[in-house]
C-alpha cells in the first residue's frame, strides 16, 4: 500500500469517525428529550453501527500499527 492510498483510508477513517461521533450525539439526545419516533431513532442506531463496521474494515486494511 501506498503512502497515498495510507493517507487516504485514515482520511476516509476520520470522516467516518467524526459522523459516527455526531450520529451518537443526536441518538443521546433524542432520547434523553424522549422527542422521537422509535423507527426513526432505529434508523439512526443501525446507520452509527454501520459506520462503526466501516471504521474497523478500514483500519484492518491499514494493519495493526499504522492506524489512530
Amino acid at each position: 500500500m501506498t503512502e497515498a492510498e495510507i493517507e487516504s483510508l485514515k482520511q476516509k477513517i476520520s470522516t467516518l469517525r467524526l459522523e459516527h461521533h455526531d450520529l451518537d450525539a443526536a441518538i443521546c439526545r433524542m432520547e434523553e428529550s424522549r422527542v422521537f419516533e422509535d423507527e426513526q431513532l432505529h434508523r439512526l442506531k443501525k446507520k452509527k453501527l454501520f459506520l462503526k463496521d466501516q471504521i474497523t474494515q478500514l483500519e484492518r486494511r491499514l494493519g495493526p500499527t499504522t492506524h489512530h
